[in-house]
């Protein structure tokens, strides 16, 4: 099954929840009283999102975490790659060659055109529509022979 994973999730609640309100410093503390997400994981989680240069942290007694760009910059694909590393739904997702099965395999580039269509999704969702209302949910249609086109 295709999931993300939970430090993912964790991370975009983590950062939504922060995006209310972006010029604020937060503590780890507040953060996960606010989310009730366990305090060791939102540390955790700090401490990735600040080396992936997501946010910024001021140090001292009202020092915390804030956001380094605004909520319509950060997108749900650069959260997921600050945690879990590139988009790759299969081994050669990203990399021509690098499975074992690759002499005789018929589909890799197919399969980068659906990993390309993944990460192309992710991209076009920010922190500010996740800020936003819940909507209905809404069927992505993508012909079959768009696909094809993406690597042109």
């Amino acid at each position: 099954m295709l999931r993300l994973g939970k430090m993912t999730d964790y991370a975009t609640v983590i950062l939504t929840f922060m995006a209310k309100n972006q010029t604020q410093v937060y503590a780890a503390l507040e953060i996960s009283t606010a989310t009730e997400i366990a305090l060791p994981s939102v540390s955790k989680i700090l401490k990735v999102l600040l080396k992936a240069k997501v946010l910024s942290s001021i140090r001292g007694a009202k020092g915390g975490y804030a956001l380094v760009q605004a909520p319509e910059k950060i997108t749900v694909a650069s959260v997921n790659t600050a945690l879990e590393g590139p988009i790759a739904l299969t081994e050669c997702s990203t990399l021509e060659n690098s499975c074992q099965q690759v002499a005789g395999c018929q589909i890799g580039n197919n399969w980068r055109v659906v990993n390309q269509t993944v990460q192309r999704a992710l991209e076009s969702v920010t922190l500010a529509d996740m800020l936003q209302p819940v909507k209905p949910p809404q069927e992505i249609t993508v012909p079959v022979a768009s696909l094809y086109h993406l690597n042109s």
